[in-house]
């Protein structure tokens, strides 16, 4: 995969499809997800005309894994970098879990002039769970912030049991093949900075066109989080797939491909 340098040193990868001179779709994974998870994607990206960009930053994929100093601002500006770096404009942005809400880092650190949209994938803008907010984590509130995810992603006892999500499961495990679910102490650091940030205020002044997509199974949080995103932003929409848990994209790909393609095509 080539590389490029963030402005730090730190190699940050991508792997490029399709056609150089169609429009940029920049697809960023989720917590520990490498670009490759976006396999389902890229191929109906192609041929809808776009080039396709999908990225692992640091701590991801082939990407450099520093072993500390990774949080929330720090990934906003690797997508600045890469942006940048390889000098993308007109770019539709695709974020899946924390990759959703690394793009609003970006976008409260720096201008949104190199893009044309958002599309959000099953994260909510806020994970605490607050009297104005009941779209979070779930079990995840001001009682236990300090605690919740000190040690791990807590299970919940929401969504499909693996066991019962049968086609959905075997996508999940090929488009996740090699992660490693143990968790560092830098990668539980960065967890923490995630849990706690709130982007609700960088969503409200966003003039960009967001799509905010969830599961209806989603095992982390209630599906009702993206209508309530999408009712902040000044252009936002949202779809709930059902069927469909926290790995929106990979679980339901045909489903998560219509609504990005029709998203897409009305840029």
């Amino acid at each position: 995969m080539p590389s490029i340098a963030a402005d730090d040193g730190t190699r940050l990868h991508y792997a490029e499809h399709g056609d150089p001179g169609g429009r940029p779709v920049l697809l960023l994974a989720g917590f520990k997800a490498a670009a490759t998870s976006w396999r389902f994607q890229i191929g109906p990206l192609v041929a809808a005309g776009h080039r396709v960009l999908a990225v692992d930053l640091r701590g991801h994929g082939q990407a450099d894994r520093p072993a500390s100093g990774v949080d929330m601002a720090r990934r906003g500006c690797d997508i600045r970098d890469v942006l940048e770096g390889l000098d993308l404009r007109g770019v539709l942005v695709v974020g899946g879990s924390m990759g959703g809400n690394t793009i609003w880092s970006f976008l409260a650190q720096c201008a949104a002039d190199r893009l044309t949209g958002v599309v959000i994938v099953d994260q909510t803008p806020k994970m605490l769970n607050t009297a104005d907010w009941s779209h979070g984590f779930y079990g995840y509130d001001e009682s236990n912030v300090d605690t919740y995810f000190a040690a791990s992603i807590p299970r919940t006892g929401h969504g499909t049991p693996m066991w019962r999500r049968g086609r959905r499961l075997v996508r999940l495990l090929s488009a996740m093949r090699g992660v490693d679910p143990r968790l560092t102490p830098g990668e539980l650091a960065l967890l923490d900075d995630h849990a706690r940030a709130d982007w609700r205020p960088v969503i409200a002044v966003t003039e960009l066109p967001v799509l905010f997509v969830a599961g209806a199974q989603s095992e982390f949080w209630p599906p009702s989080h993206a209508a309530a995103a999408a009712a902040l932003a000044a252009r936002g929409s949202s779809v709930v797939i059902p069927d469909d848990g926290h790995a929106a994209n990979i679980e339901q790909p045909a489903a998560f491909n219509r609504a990005l393609l029709d998203f897409a095509r009305a840029l």
